[in-house]
């Protein structure tokens, strides 16, 4: 862009640096007030990024609004270049600031199995960010999450490549909108592995293979670039196959840009560059890991300029590095600010905030994720409760929590970590929290949702039972008195997500054996024993290993962390509002030393070779990967394919029908699988390729019809080049994973190993 260019060769290599890095917002502030010295003293060469107006401070919507609008008229007006800032916000289950709506996390999302969902809440929270001055969105989380060890799988899509690209892709859409100057730059993360950590332990080395790592990992990434025109890209914080991410020109330049055609700029993790130099132990000089970070790519730091400042010229004045890899940067990063407009509008609209934080319509949206994302794991038929049942009892450490309710990225959780932090020298996280608890969203309780619908006679009796974490048993007696006194009982267990010590899922709070924490499967016991009915509820952030209660407890509902309305929506559930058809977008383990288990395993996965289990258990999980159940039952039949053989340009019409054959309405999610036979490598012995949501009244019947690009089956050889090899390919429809209803097979036609020019990510599907 000859702006650009025009723009650059007039920058100082100050005001250069000061485009790659960035300043947190409390930097700026004195108590909870922008503070004129510490602007000129941060800002005086301009600033590239502010990190979190609204998340680092405990501004409402419009006083963020008119925050950033200040911050963007003293660069405008009093700064050389009169540059504008990028300000970014997290946005893992919404906007990350206070008053935002607190959606679903991610992983419940995902359990929709309806990506329309997703880019429907995510152009929410671009309409949210926008109004509040911010233009970069911290996510999506792209991560492919198969071990649930990992405390970060709340932030993930799930286990498949298949569901988090769809997912990826849409939340990708809704944030960036159709044209970017109204959207927000979405920022995918985390590139790439993650997910893949040894020990499930956060930022620990990915052990990750060429082939695995193009197969699975690289998926959501390549997604979002080919199909959804991602243009930002945050790095992965561990090391992967020995190469640490932030300091790899190979996996950052060569693989993202050159292999993936990302053009887009690079923002570095929070920290990511300091973690080379103090975490990696790559170097022993600031300097120098600098220098590595922008060799390999990385274009801004984020979220406070420590590494990209002194010891960044450092490097250039030593000749590590040269001042064309600093302008290559900066150009990046100000095409950026070209794209979203910010030359020609910086500021917005303070009088408007209002009409889009804490309304209807975002709640209404809110609570049909929520009831769109509760997965019924079992039922031995004692739900839907009835409204009128004479006395109910809830039971359990998460029963009456707002709190718990929300993810490891809400605003809530946030505050919580830095009120952990807290030092003079960080003024606002010295708030009292009492004083900003009114300012937050109103969230709705189990309890309170439960309380909401029973009948005006019935007698609701609550105990707490237990904390969420703690080893104290103190409230047991109380708890089974309750359950005695009761027709039935809800139980609601599970985690608490955020980044204290406190939290049991989040960043940095893995779990070496996913039963559920503290004392919480005691108190289950002690209230299965009573002997009454017992519906279970998790409020959790990832898969658990619940043997226990999959054999005792009559009824099991997967909640995950459903955001402000989890709790009505727990009740629309529990007593027939809703008929739940979520599904599992992980697998469920009977146990942690599983891990990391997953239903697309390669032939010799998952078996111990002859002996199959496991000396102490079986080697089958739980509950499956797309298991989940209705208040109605669903049957499959005619089954068909268009062609038994096809070449690979070519689309297979797979079909069938499904009949609600219950008494209800209901909502299956009709899944399809893939096996290819026999390759010149193993593939894995089943693969998500389409997948429908259905809503059938009872007695009705529907026709899906999945149009399978045969170009979806090719994977990556020895020498990391998509290809198709000829050959047979099982088909498989069902209703999870381990449920296949229907089967087939067709063959590709063809010799050798076919190159595959494009990956495909799409099976479009029909229902009429």
């Amino acid at each position: 862009m000859p702006f650009i260019d025009t723009l650059l060769d007039q920058l100082t290599l100050d005001e250069k640096l000061a485009q790659i890095g960035s300043c947190l917002m409390h930097e700026l502030q004195t108590g909870s007030e922008l503070d004129r010295t510490k602007l000129e003293k941060k800002l005086k060469n301009g600033i590239g990024q502010i990190s979190r107006v609204g998340g680092d401070s405990d501004l409402n919507p419009r006083d963020a609004a008119r925050a950033a609008n200040a911050i963007q008229r003293f660069l405008v007006e009093q700064t050389r270049m009169k540059i504008p800032a990028i300000i970014h916000e997290e946005c893992c289950c919404g906007a990350m600031v206070l008053g935002g709506t607190v959606f679903p996390q991610m992983l419940g999302l995902a359990s929709t199995f309806q990506p329309e969902l997703a880019e429907t809440m995510m152009s929410a929270v671009r309409r949210q960010l926008r109004a509040i001055g911010a233009h970069q969105a911290l996510g999506p989380v792209l991560d492919v999450a198969r071990d649930a060890r990992w405390g970060r799988c709340e932030e993930t899509f799930g286990e498949d490549p298949t569901l988090v690209s769809h997912f990826g892709v849409a939340c990708v859409r809704g944030l960036q909108g159709q044209d970017l100057q109204q959207g927000v730059m979405a920022t995918g993360k985390h590139f790439v592995g993650h997910s893949a950590s040894q020990g499930g332990l956060n930022c620990g080395p990915a052990h990750v293979g060429q082939r695995e790592l193009f197969d699975v990992y690289l998926a959501p990434f390549q997604a979002v670039i080919q199909e959804a025109g991602l243009v930002s890209m945050m790095n992965a914080y561990p090391e992967l196959d020995g190469e640490v991410v932030a300091a790899s020109r190979r996996i950052l330049t060569d693989l993202l840009r050159d292999n993936l055609g990302f053009d887009g700029v690079v923002v570095s993790d929070y920290q990511a560059i300091e973690m080379i130099h103090n975490y990696h132990h790559m170097t022993d000089r600031p300097d120098i890991a600098a220098k590595m970070a922008l060799q390999a790519g990385i274009d801004v730091e984020l979220p406070t300029s420590n590494y990209y400042d002194a010891p960044l010229r450092a490097a250039l004045e030593a000749g590590d590095i040269t001042l064309e890899m600093i302008d290559l940067a900066v150009h990046r990063h100000l095409e950026s600010k070209v794209k979203l407009g910010l030359f020609e509008n910086p500021y917005v609209d303070e009088g408007g905030v209002a009409a889009v934080f804490e309304t209807a319509e975002n709640r209404s949206l809110a609570r049909h994720i929520a009831d769109q994302s509760m997965v019924l794991l079992k039922n031995d038929g004692i739900l839907p409760l009835q409204k009128d049942i004479a006395t109910l009892a809830v039971i359990g450490p998460n029963a009456d929590s707002e709190r718990n309710l929300l993810g490891d990225y809400s605003y809530q959780a946030m505050i919580e970590h830095y009120r952990a932090r807290a030092t003079e020298d960080s003024p606002w996280w010295n708030t009292d929290l009492e004083a900003i608890a009114p300012r937050q969203v109103r969230v709705v309780s189990a309890l309170a949702g439960i309380r909401s619908l029973v009948s005006p006679h019935t007698k609701l009796i609550y105990s707490r039972g237990c904390d969420t974490k703690s080893d104290g048993e103190s409230g047991f007696a109380e708890a089974r008195a309750a359950a005695g006194e009761a027709d039935a009982v809800v139980l609601v267990l599970g985690d608490k997500a955020g980044l204290t010590r406190d939290c049991t899922c989040g960043e940095t709070r893995d779990s070496s054996d996913l039963c559920l924490p503290g004392v919480q499967e005691k108190l289950a016991e002690t209230i299965l024993a009573v002997g009454k009915p017992v519906v279970v509820v998790l409020v959790n952030g990832r898969p658990l290993a619940i043997p226990c209660l999959a054999e005792k407890a009559n009824a099991i509902l997967e909640a995950w962390l459903p955001g402000e309305e989890g709790g009505a929506a727990v009740a629309d559930v529990l007593f027939g509002l809703h008929n739940p058809g979520g599904k599992l977008a992980m697998t469920f383990p009977r146990s942690g030393g599983q891990t990391p288990i997953f239903y697309a395993a390669k032939p010799s996965g998952m078996r111990s070779n002859w002996h199959i289990d496991y000396v102490n258990e079986p080697v089958t999980p739980l509950y499956p990967f797309g298991h989940g159940l209705s208040y109605t039952t669903f049957a499959y039949g005619d089954f068909s394919m268009d062609r038994r053989q096809a070449d690979g340009d070519e689309t297979i019409m797979v079909r069938c029908s499904v009949t609600n054959s219950g008494s209800v309405a209901g909502e299956e999610v009709v899944q399809l699988y893939v096996r290819d036979e026999f390759a010149s490598q193993p593939r894995p012995v089943k693969e998500l390729k389409g997948y429908s949501r259905v809503a059938l009244r009872s007695g009705e019947s529907k026709t899906i019809t999945f149009h399978l690009p045969v170009g979806m089956l090719a994977f990556y050889n020895n020498d990391q080049n998509l290809v198709l090899e000829p050959g047979t390919i099982h088909v498989m429809l069902g209703s999870s994973s381990d449920d296949i209803r229907l089967e087939g097979d067709f063959e590709i036609n063809g010799t050798g190993k076919m190159p595959v020019a494009k990956r495909l990510f799409t099976c479009e599907v029909e229902v009429s």
